[in-house]
């Protein structure tokens, strides 16, 4: 790993030396989406429907054991199609905590699509804000620090991660300002 990050770090420098007055800056995306009122709705609404959906599968599984272990002790007691069916309502019972948990937590679950929902329009907002902020700046390379990206050391005159802030903040105001005089506009009209 050592010799990887070595490796990486001296492709990047020999790169840097090719390349004449590239400007590089660094931003941390966790810390502006941390700042972003709106994304922390976002989130704790995914936090509660999370919670919600992992108290349901808890209760399934609990309805599980104890249908499970009546079963086990009844058992010997059941006959014919009253065993079968006690059996079957246990099964079924385990197949559907597999399917909801399979349908809810998976990798292509809904957890990740609701997620990928509700954090998709910041990010595209934050990638629009960056690409602006670089323009303007002419920075030729932007870093994500918050990616894993280990940045050693960062003079702040080359953190951007407030102007994207103030960048987004800023637009963001000024469109809810333009929606609130358009609305009173059209209340004027009425």
């Amino acid at each position: 790993m050592k010799l990887l990050k070595s490796l990486f770090i001296l492709v990047v420098g020999i790169a840097f030396t090719n390349v004449q007055a590239q400007k590089i800056g660094v931003v941390d995306t966790e810390y502006i989406l941390n700042k972003i009122p709106e994304y922390k709705d976002a989130e704790s609404r995914l936090n509660t429907q999370i919670s919600t959906w992992q108290t349901n599968l808890q209760n399934l599984q609990s309805e599980y054991e104890k249908k499970r272990t009546a079963f086990e002790n009844e058992k010997v007691l059941l006959i014919g199609d009253q065993l079968k069916q006690r059996e079957k309502e246990v099964l079924d019972l385990e197949k559907n905590i597999k399917t909801t948990t399979s349908l809810r937590f998976s990798t292509n679950g809904e957890i990740n699509q609701l997620r990928q929902n509700l954090v998709q329009p910041f990010q595209d907002k934050i990638w629009n804000a960056i690409k602006t902020i670089s323009e303007k700046n002419g920075l030729g390379i932007v870093l994500d620090k918050s990616n894993n990206v280990n940045v050693i050391f960062l003079q702040k005159r080359f953190d951007y991660t407030d102007k994207v802030l103030d960048f987004l903040l800023k637009g963001d105001a000024a469109s809810k300002k333009k929606k609130e005089n358009e609305r009173k506009t059209k209340t004027k009209e009425n």
